[in-house]
C-alpha cells in the first residue's frame, strides 16, 4: 500500500487526510484513496467506511460529493474510496464492471479487489472488523449491491445512493423482478437506501437502461424478503421526503428508505443554513401582526437529510432498537420549502471530472449513452 508501510496494523500514528493506496488483486495494481482523520492515534481500533464512487467518476470526485471524510473526522473513522477498473467517459474517470450486467469489454473481477482491499485494510489499519461498512453511490451503489448479493460477508451494515439492486434484472410474465438466484447474500444486512421520483437515470419506476429495469420499490421489496422483515414500513412523508422503516428483521437487521420527491440523480445535500435563516427573517417581516401563537406538531422525522451524516447514524445504531434518530430539530421557518437541496457536482471539471450528475451543461456528466453498453 503506498505510504503507509511503516504503519501497518495498530501501534503507529498515520498523517491525517487523503492518500493514494494500491490493493494488489488478482496479480493486478489497483487504485484507492484513504482518509485518515486527525483523532487517528494508531492504539484504538476504529471503524472503516468503504465509499464507491459512480460511474464516470473517481475516488476523490466520490469523496468531494459524499462528504464523507468530513462525516469521518468529525466521527473519528477512517474512509476507503476503491476506483472501478472500466475507463469513464472523461479523462481520469472510471465505472465499474457490475457482475451479470455489465457489457463493457475490458473490466476486472471486482468482487474479489473489493475483498483484497478489505483485507489490505484490516492488515495496515488500527480498524474495528466488526464495524466496517459500505456506501454506494450510483454504479457504486449497484457494485455494492452485488457485492452483498455475491454472499461475501464483510459488511456490517451498507447505504445506497440512487441505485439499489437485489439481483440482475429478469423478465417474468411481461414484468422485471430480480433474478432471485443472482442474490444469495450471507446473513441479513442493515440497509439504508435513498431514492429520488425524478431519477433519469436510474428510474424509480424501473425501466431506464438495460442493467436497471425494475424499480426502487421492487428492489427494497426484494431486500425485505431476503432480510426476512415484517410490516409494510409504516412510511411517513414530510415536507417531500418520504422515510419508511422496516424494523423487524432477521438477526437484528433494518432496511431504512428515504425517497425524494423532487429527487434526482444528483446526490442529495441539506440547503446551507444561511438559506433557512434568510427565508425566516423574510417571513417574519411579511407577518405584520401574528394572531394566534400555534405550536407546530413535531414531524415524523427531519427531512433535512444528508445521506453521509444519516448513514452513520444508521450504521452505529443498526443493531440496537433505536435505528436512527427521528426527532426535528425546532423549525426556524414553517415557510420554507424542504430543506434538501440537490448538488450536481457539475460545475466544472476542476471539481473532480467525471462526477456523475443531473445537468444542462455543455460538460455533461450524466449516465446516458454509456450505460446501454452497460459500464454505468
Amino acid at each position: 500500500m503506498a505510504a503507509s508501510g511503516a504503519y501497518a496494523g495498530c501501534g503507529q500514528p498515520m498523517e491525517p487526510g487523503r492518500h493514494p493506496m494500491v490493493v494488489e488483486a488478482d496479480g493486478t495494481i489497483r487504485s484507492a484513496v484513504y482518509f485518515i482523520p486527525s483523532s487517528y492515534t494508531g492504539k484504538d481500533k476504529v471503524p472503516v467506511v468503504f465509499d464507491l464512487h459512480g460511474s464516470n467518476s473517481n475516488p476523490d470526485g466520490q469523496l468531494n460529493r459524499s462528504s464523507w471524510d468530513k462525516v469521518a473526522e468529525k466521527n473519528g473513522f477512517i474512509v476507503v474510496a476503491p476506483q472501478g477498473s472500466l475507463p469513464g467517459k472523461f479523462t481520469g474517470t472510471y465505472a465499474w464492471n457490475v457482475p451479470f450486467v455489465t457489457r463493457q469489454e475490458g473490466g476486472l473481477d471486482e468482487i474479489a479487489f473489493i475483498q483484497q482491499a478489505l483485507k489490505t485494510v484490516k492488515e495496515e489499519f488500527c480498524v474495528d472488523p466488526a464495524r466496517i461498512y459500505g456506501s454506494g453511490y450510483s454504479g457504486g451503489g449497484r457494485m455494492l449491491s452485488a457485492y452483498l448479493c455475491s454472499g461475501r460477508d464483510d459488511f456490517a451494515a451498507v447505504g445506497v445512493v440512487h441505485s439499489l439492486r437485489a439481483g440482475r434484472p429478469v423478465e417474468i410474465g411481461g414484468k422485471w423482478v430480480p433474478d432471485q438466484a443472482n442474490c444469495n447474500p450471507a446473513r441479513p444486512v442493515s440497509i439504508m437506501a435513498f431514492a429520488g421520483l425524478k431519477d433519469t437515470a436510474n428510474p424509480y419506476a424501473g425501466g431506464g437502461s438495460a442493467y436497471w429495469q425494475y424499480g426502487f420499490k421492487v428492489a427494497i421489496q426484494r431486500w425485505t424478503e431476503l432480510d426476512g422483515c415484517k410490516g409494510d414500513g409504516n412510511p411517513k412523508t414530510v415536507e417531500d421526503v418520504t422515510f419508511s422503516l422496516y424494523g423487524a428483521c432477521k438477526s437484528g437487521a433494518r432496511i431504512v428508505s428515504y425517497v425524494f420527491a423532487n429527487g434526482t440523480h444528483a446526490w442529495p445535500k441539506q440547503a446551507p443554513a444561511t438559506e433557512a435563516v434568510l427565508a425566516a427573517a423574510k417571513d417574519g417581516a411579511a407577518s405584520v401582526v401574528p394572531a394566534v401563537s400555534v405550536a407546530s406538531a413535531k414531524p415524523a422525522f427531519d427531512p433535512n437529510v444528508d445521506p453521509a451524516s444519516r448513514m452513520w447514524e444508521f450504521f452505529g445504531k443498526a443493531d440496537s432498537t433505536d435505528v436512527v434518530a427521528t426527532a426535528v430539530p425546532v423549525k426556524i421557518s414553517s415557510g420554507t420549502a424542504s430543506g434538501t437541496g440537490v448538488a450536481s457536482d457539475c460545475g466544472t471539471q476542476a471539481d473532480l471530472q467525471g462526477n456523475t450528475c443531473n445537468s444542462s451543461q455543455p460538460t455533461d456528466m450524466r449516465r446516458s449513452g454509456q450505460e446501454g453498453q452497460g459500464a454505468l
